[in-house]
């Protein structure tokens, strides 16, 4: 098994090297090829070091990075998956890029964003160290099937873990993990202080209502968005757990927030990232990471690949967002409304099979809730079912123009002066931010 393992790294190193001389980004081609030569793909490495892997429905690419970066601070020697590439045929072909001609992988840590499906495949196959659960949602319906399947999957491998623990307290879906395995005394939570914006009421789509213990209503104190926010179960208590990390004086005009008695500034405003921040932190307070690489990190990182990245174009700004499910779709409303003044919305859905083909997902997000949006254009491939879920939710129809070309949907776009803002599901994003590109590059 040895020397079939050694052939396999060898053949994935080859597959590699043609890649590249043909200038052909793969992505998962090398995993996926050795994956029908050997099911386990991830065995055939080595692996000396920790690994730190993060999961949950929406931030983990955020999450991945902002951690990766402060190993980096450190001078710690890391291998990550910036850009995704999260299935267990993405981590061997990341893997098979950094590793000897034996398979051994030798590295101060391992800091992999990971498909939550993925968790147990991934880690059946390699000792984890360090696990953070960001939120469970409803995500690719066609392939996850409902939330409860996936959070049964994670809560499945959490019965035999016992390393370290980070879970989202303020999410009843994450926070039944840490009562998986009573024996693993490893387990931390991050929670963060009612916001400004928070609600009383349940104001979007939302899962996780009962209390998976003994099954009674569970009472919330307030929503911070969808079913996040502070709760507790009336009849057994679940949900008052004592967090490892909590923010309060979370303030998104000036862009700071407040956790163990320390102000840090950052450069994102939306309370859903303050939670993707308050998760780095925790992590980052267990390795013991300088208060300066916190605070150089929080400061001045930006994820500049369609979260939250910014654009402009003649004095017109527009700020693009990955949104890949409805609670995705309605934190980044949420944002758009937050947006002073009026605003140009950009709104590109696609079915294709990384997105999911079912689009019906569209129907739970709370369009009624535009404030100052003068006009909406729609693309992608199904930018017409995207257009009458809009008319639907009672926005005029005749603010809605329809582009299923995208460089034609751009070029209308920017006809008009003023903010804009784009929203784009999973396979358009990418294509979204080349063709603003390509218009912003050309008519410069």
């Amino acid at each position: 098994m040895k020397l079939f393992n050694t052939a396999l790294v060898i053949l994935g190193k080859l597959i590699i090297g043609t890649m590249k001389l043909f200038r052909f980004n793969g992505g998962n081609l090398p995993g996926i090829i050795i994956q029908k030569l050997r099911y386990n793909c991830c065995e055939i490495f080595t692996i000396d070091c920790p690994i730190v892997a993060c999961t949950g429905t929406n931030g983990k690419t955020t999450v991945t990075n902002f951690i990766a970066n402060m190993f980096q601070q450190e001078g710690k020697n890391i291998i990550t998956n910036p850009e995704g590439n999260n299935l267990d045929t993405g981590i061997c072909s990341l893997l098979l890029k950094n590793c000897s001609m034996t398979g051994k992988v030798r590295a101060d840590c391992l800091v992999l964003e990971v498909d939550e499906s993925h968790v147990p495949v991934i880690f059946s196959q390699q000792k984890l160290d360090t696990l953070v659960v960001l939120n469970f949602f409803r995500d690719q319906l066609d392939r996850n099937g409902e939330v409860e399947t996936l959070i049964r999957k994670v809560e499945g491998f959490c019965k035999t873990f016992d390393g370290n623990l980070f879970l989202n307290g303020d999410d009843p879906n994450v926070v039944r993990l840490g009562y998986a395995n009573p024996e693993n005394k490893n387990v931390r939570f991050f929670s963060a202080d009612r916001y400004e914006y928070a609600t009383d009421f349940l104001y979007e789509a939302g899962e996780g209502m009962f209390c998976p213990l003994c099954g009674k209503a569970l009472v919330y104190d307030y929503y911070q968005y969808s079913h996040i926010g502070r709760f507790h179960c009336p009849e057994c208590g679940y949900g008052n757990i004592e967090p490892y990390a909590k923010l309060t004086k979370i303030d998104l005009d000036s862009r700071t927030l407040t956790v163990d008695g320390k102000t840090y500034e950052t450069s994102y405003n939306s309370i859903y990232n303050m939670y993707n921040l308050c998760a780095v932190y925790s992590v980052a307070k267990f390795y013991g990471f300088s208060e300066e690489t916190i605070r150089n990190t929080f400061m001045k990182l930006k994820i500049n690949n369609g979260r939250m990245e910014e654009f402009s174009y003649r004095g017109s700004r527009l700020v693009l967002n990955l949104a890949k499910n409805p609670v995705g779709a309605n934190m980044t409303l949420r944002m758009l409304n937050e947006m002073k003044g009026e605003k140009e919305l950009l709104f590109v859905l696609n079915d294709n099979i990384a997105d999911g083909c079912d689009v019906s997902w569209i129907w739970d997000i709370n369009f009624s809730i535009f404030r100052d949006v003068s006009r909406v254009v729609t693309s992608g491939t199904r930018a017409y079912d995207i257009a009458i879920r809009i008319k639907y939710a009672g926005y005029d129809y005749g603010k809605i123009e329809v582009y299923p070309d995208l460089d034609d949907a751009v070029r209308e776009l920017f006809s008009k002066d003023g903010q804009k803002f784009a929203i784009a599901n999973y396979s358009a994003v990418q294509p979204v931010r080349a063709a603003l590109k390509k218009f912003i590059g050309g008519n410069d």
